[in-house]
């Protein structure tokens, strides 16, 4: 048959087979020869790949259907020389042959055969017949157990992608499993946790640790990059470290899986005890139905009837208890909560009805929060939330957790954030956890004064030893005053061994001051664009950049501020508008997206070496050095660093260029507080000008004097503060 013929008829039954597929299904048809049972390879092959390709499952059963019935017409006119073949593969019993002449075996020459009878006697088959045919016989062997291999890996390619989906839906139940949570009330949900140690990839991140969780409270983890806090989390969630069984745990740490399940309907499948008690609800009503059918069969006996009555009193009784646990935990209300906090979260009605697969990875990280949200674990872990919202939903969110009935750790280099949320404070540092009541601006001035206190206590004791050494050294060996050095020796042993206070490296952001530009230095007039011309994202938008612009673009997700930074750095062109450069302007763009940038098999050294060439290692050392990465940081692969100090690196590889213009697109996303305060010192003192699209109140505080607001394709300058932004977007009630 034809590969023109064949490829024609699948095309027609299923459209959606691409070139590739078509390609390998003619190829395997042509290379079937179809004897015997071989039809079994259409139903085991060809029909599997067409359906997973999209096809419709009745079209396919009939182009399957036909496929058979044309190769078996073309295999029946070759069944003679086939069994010719088949008959030449087969071993030869010498003994069977024993009725052939001799005479006529001895008209074949070279060929030796067995003694049959006591009597020596010739094949009558030629030798080199039988080598072709069996050399035939093996090529097409070999031919079709590669084609085998081929189906092998393409169903293997399927089924590793299966089970990618499967691990993701795995990794989110081992982090939520169903647990009946109204039978845990009345249990203690406080989390103590004492003398444990967590390693990550050889280091040391917690020793001999204590961390005590009471429930009820908001606790927010700080500490610097790298330090481990993400690491800490972890484990809990994992249960690596001695969590009661009772208390669950939700870390959010990855985005849902994108498929073809609304989103309001995928945050309703993350309470998985209520998901369990409906989809037993569905099963017992189901049961009682068919039993309510064969008590009206007439034909059933007494003892038949009366064994179904018992079990559906049975059924019913389950039913009771089930609605009652639905009813408990106010099964009702589910969706409407959903709905709201998905509303919250930035989400209309149509979008809450769109299919996860339809969103990108930062909605649907979206998503993930507001299934940890409604699900209402006992402890609810979240690593910088902040990162993926915008200003509107941050305000939500703050608000949302003011109220969190059960405990909170969450990750937040956002003061403003944990000002509002945090009751308590957990600082991570020197391979130890300190705890502090209050929220970040009581835990910055607490932490002042505490360390103040512990150098002062240092010292005092450090002056205390020295005075006794002092003694013990001018006193040992004369006869009178020794028993008193003795004594003075005996305080000096039992003094408790104060570690000294940790001296903590100061991280510093350095932008080197550029040259004078003449105006105008960078400016949009009139600027319109769309990916497509039919969806305009931006529309008559107008800005005059200047040297000493210190400007924060903000607005809600997707308005179009990443577009309108692409287009002021030239990297998009406008469909229509003018953007007008200075001729020696130098343009610096951190993207949202800048670990990307970077090639994470090399160390920043090296990394800097080979896109700005012309430097000495020292002087790449010495550049890293002025933004925080020092020692042998420089010199690590960079798939090892922190996301903190992965954003350090951007920012050095930005300062080289000097730039006049810094366009800083989410610059305080997994920066650490110490380097989002360095960042802002390095900005307040730089020659340059500033544009930045950020969600961080104080940052935009410290950096800006200017707000423009970009919502509804337009931009417009913001007369107020931030602070009056966050005022005017969401109402001061409650969510």
């Amino acid at each position: 048959m034809a590969a023109t013929e064949i490829s024609s008829l699948i095309q027609k039954s299923v459209p959606e087979a691409d070139d590739a597929v078509l390609e390998y299904i003619t190829g395997y048809l042509e290379g079937n020869d179809f004897a015997d049972d071989d039809e079994d390879g259409i139903a085991e092959v060809v029909r599997p790949m067409l359906l997973d390709v999209g096809g419709d499952e009745q079209e396919v059963d009939k182009l399957c259907e036909r496929l058979t019935q044309i190769l078996s017409v073309n295999s029946k006119s070759a069944d003679q020389p086939k069994a010719a073949l088949n008959k030449l593969a087969q071993p030869i019993n010498m003994a069977s042959q024993s009725h052939l002449s001799a005479t006529a075996a001895l008209t074949k020459e070279n060929v030796d055969l067995q003694a049959v009878r006591g009597r020596t006697v010739q094949s009558q088959v030629d030798a080199s017949k039988l080598r072709k045919a069996e050399a035939k016989i093996a090529a097409k062997m070999a031919k079709r157990q590669a084609k085998s291999n081929m189906s092998v890996e393409y169903e293997a390619s399927k089924l590793i992608k299966d089970n990618e989906q499967k691990a993701l839906e795995e990794a989110y139940k081992m982090y939520n499993p169903i647990l009946d949570y109204t039978s845990t009330k009345g249990k203690s949900k406080d989390i103590k946790l004492e003398n444990f140690d967590i390693s990550f990839a050889g280091k040391r991140i917690l020793t001999d640790a204590n961390l005590t969780l009471a429930f009820g409270r908001r606790y927010g983890l700080v500490g610097k990059n790298g330090i481990g806090k993400s690491t800490l989390l972890k484990a809990m969630a994992r249960r690596e470290l001695n969590v009661p069984t009772h208390i669950s745990i939700l870390y959010v740490e990855q985005e849902v899986i994108g498929d073809d399940t609304p989103a309001l309907d995928m945050v309703l499948k993350a309470d998985v005890w209520r998901t369990h008690l409906m989809s037993e609800e569905k099963r017992l009503t189901a049961e009682i139905a068919i039993l309510d059918e064969r008590s009206d069969d007439e034909d059933d006996t007494e003892e038949a009837k009366d064994a179904a009555d018992k079990k559906k009193e049975s059924l019913n009784s389950e039913l009771k208890e089930l609605y009652q646990k639905l009813e408990d935990i106010e099964s009702h209300k589910a969706e409407a909560r959903a709905s709201a906090i998905l509303s919250g979260l930035g989400f209309d009605s149509e979008q809450q009805k769109r299919p996860t697969r339809e969103f990108s990875g930062g909605w649907r990280m979206r998503i993930s929060l507001a299934r940890a949200l409604f699900c209402k674990p006992d402890c609810l872990m979240l690593d910088e939330p902040d990162n993926m919202l915008d200003i509107p939903a941050i305000v939500w969110l703050e608000r949302y957790l003011q109220t969190w009935p059960n405990t909170l750790l969450v990750v937040s280099h956002d003061r403003e954030f944990l000002d509002e949320v945090a009751t308590d404070i957990l600082h991570q540092h020197s391979e130890k956890l300190e705890y502090y009541k209050g929220n970040y601006a009581q835990f910055d001035a607490t932490r002042e004064e505490r360390q103040k206190q512990q150098i002062r206590e240092y010292q005092s004791q450090m002056e205390y030893r020295q005075h006794l050494q002092d003694f013990i050294d001018k006193w040992r060996y004369n006869a009178k005053r020794a028993p008193q050095a003795q004594s003075r020796l005996k305080i000096l042993e039992k003094l408790p061994v104060l570690e000294a206070p940790e001296a903590e490296k100061e991280v510093t952001f350095k932008f080197a001051d550029p040259d004078a530009l003449s105006a105008p230095i960078l400016q949009m007039d009139g600027v319109k664009f769309g990916y497509v011309p039919e969806k305009i994202i931006i529309n008559d938008i107008n800005l005059d950049m200047r040297l000493d612009s210190r400007i924060a673009v903000v607005g809600p997700n997707g308005a179009g501020k990443s577009t309108m930074l692409k287009i002021l750095t030239g990297d998009l062109k406008p469909i229509t508008g003018i953007v007008n450069r200075n001729g020696r302007l130098r343009i610096a763009y951190f993207t949202q997206h800048h670990i990307d940038q970077l090639d994470l098999t090399k160390s920043a050294v090296a990394f800097m070496a080979d896109r700005y060439p012309g430097k000495s290692e020292e002087e790449y050392r010495r550049h890293l050095g002025a933004f925080g990465i020092t020692g042998m940081v420089g010199l690590q692969v960079m798939k090892t660093l922190s996301g903190g100090q992965k954003s350090r690196v951007a920012f050095a590889c930005l300062s080289l260029i000097n730039p006049h213009i810094l366009v800083l697109d989410e610059p305080t996303n997994h920066l650490d507080l110490q380097s989002i305060d360095a960042l802002q010192d390095a900005l307040a003192v730089f020659k340059g000008g500033v544009v930045i699209v950020s969600h961080d109140e104080r940052f935009i505080n410290t950096v800006c004097n200017e707000i423009w607001i970009c919502e509804g394709k337009k931009l417009h300058k913001f007369s107020g503060t931030i602070k009056d932004y966050k005022k005017m977007i969401i109402p001061k009630e409650a969510p």
